[in-house]
């Protein structure tokens, strides 16, 4: 009896510990986002401005960098979901309605989930690990010495970028992972690409690529957000900077993926 009551607090507070935790880092995330968008609007009053030379630099390596591999993943997602449209539709007898679920299911979900997911992949983890390493060698600690704000400087241009090279990218990625559906489409169905690309303009309407831009948009702030929380957490040395980059895209992607579920409730009620 005694031993079940000492496993019950034991869990009990376990679980307080967890949910203190949660909620702080929650309210860490908040604090860091807010301070971010402070330095954006007012720092060129404090003259102490986010730089456009650094956030240039931020937006070649997180959206220009990664133009490639976000290119070659939708078209293979393009390709696949043709594939299986067909196979599942051809059963029916109704091998072209596969058109509209393409057009709708790239543009409202896959694109924005999938570029947002290798971004977290490519960019939050460098975030993580740049804030990081910075922390344990002390060169945060000699920013704020210097009188310069570890955020205008790190994660001020970060989020710029993100906010911006995202959204671009998932429009990217709308366009030729409908591409790849529309080229396997026309090698296994009698329709041309020139009269997939008609019907693809017929079904969607502007709400459905904003939607795509609206969730890529906030999914930018959670990457950023998560790589920063998690670079300015770091304890112990280059370990410390390992797990922090592995929990940063762990946390991001789970933010990702709760995010759009929420928001593709939401708005497609």
């Amino acid at each position: 009896m005694a031993a079940s009551k000492n496993r019950l607090i034991a869990v009990t507070e376990s679980t307080g510990k967890y949910t203190v935790d949660f909620l702080e880092e929650i309210g860490y995330a908040f604090s860091l986002l807010s301070e971010s968008i402070y330095w954006i609007l007012f720092g060129q009053f404090k003259k102490q401005r986010v730089r456009l030379s650094n956030t240039a630099r931020e937006m070649m390596t997180i959206g220009i960098s990664a133009v490639p591999i976000v290119a070659v993943l939708m078209f293979a997602i393009g390709v696949m979901m043709a594939t299986q449209g067909i196979h599942t539709l051809r059963k029916f007898g109704a091998e072209p309605h596969i058109i509209p679920g393409i057009a709708l299911a790239i543009t409202r979900e896959f694109s924005p989930l999938i570029t947002s997911i290798i971004i977290s992949g490519r960019s939050g983890s460098a975030i993580a690990a740049k804030i990081g390493t910075m922390k344990i060698s002390q060169e945060i600690d000699a920013l704020r010495v210097m009188g310069i704000s570890p955020v205008r400087y790190l994660v001020s241009p970060a989020l710029i970028a993100m906010c911006i090279m995202v959204p671009a990218l998932t429009v990217m990625a709308d366009v030729i992972g409908m591409f790849g559906g529309g080229v396997f489409i026309a090698m296994n169905i009698d329709i041309s690409l020139y009269a997939y690309f008609d019907r693809v303009m017929t079904i969607l309407k502007a709400e459905d690529i904003l939607q795509g831009m609206l969730k890529s948009f906030l999914f930018a702030i959670i990457i950023t957000i998560s790589g920063a929380v998690n670079g300015f957490s770091v304890k112990g040395g280059a370990e410390g900077v390992g797990k922090a980059t592995t929990r940063a895209v762990v946390l991001s992607i789970s933010y990702i993926i709760l995010t759009d579920m929420i928001f593709t409730f939401i708005l497609n009620r």
